[in-house]
């Protein structure tokens, strides 16, 4: 149950709220230039001050405040934004040669059966088959650990395996990836 202390603050902040939050979210779109993230970052930043409502409420500008945490988690959005960008391109240019004569067939069932695995696993199995990447650079590029990586990509060689019905190999699936020309060269 809440003291009278904790619905004072509750009320005020949701005032805050509702008086802020569209500007914040026309500030995170103008910051990003992406109108669905907007709505996102103004929430993350609205919630990151309601964690500490009680030191921003004692602020002598609020609003100042929450624009600041808007505006740091823009620049940490663009920044993941512009890693990203730049993992795509170094892939890109490690790029094999497209192999003539593809198996369109089974191009399109493991294209189709990679789209139905989770994001996570997907990434996992793609980096480590498509494009040759050693575990630890998998680990590197998707942010997670090197057991992540052999976990994840275990669960979805075996989900790949359970979608095709077949027992692929990661070789066959490696090739049916590099037929459609999304794969890079080693780098191990």
């Amino acid at each position: 149950m809440g003291t009278v202390v904790d619905d004072a603050a509750s009320v005020e902040f949701h005032a805050f709220f509702e008086r802020h939050y569209a500007e914040l979210s026309r500030l995170a779109h103008l910051l990003t230039g992406e109108p669905d993230a907007a709505d996102d970052l103004a929430a993350d930043a609205l919630l990151a001050l309601w964690h500490r409502w009680d030191r921003v409420r004692a602020a002598d500008h609020p609003a100042a405040y929450a624009r600041g945490v808007v505006a740091n988690l823009a620049r940490t959005r663009i920044r993941s934004a512009v890693r990203e960008r730049r993992r795509v391109a170094l892939f890109w240019s490690q790029r094999e040669e497209k192999v003539e004569n593809p198996d369109v067939a089974g191009v399109i069932d493991v294209q189709e059966a990679l789209r139905r695995l989770p994001f996570r696993k997907r990434a996992c199995v793609v980096l480590r088959h498509a494009f040759d990447l050693s575990e630890k650079d998998t680990a590197l590029a998707l942010g997670v650990s090197v057991g992540t990586v052999k976990s994840q990509t275990s669960k979805g060689m075996a989900e790949l395996q359970r979608l095709l019905g077949t027992q692929r190999t990661p070789v066959t699936m490696h090739a049916a990836m590099v037929r459609t020309g999304d794969a890079g060269g080693r780098d191990r």
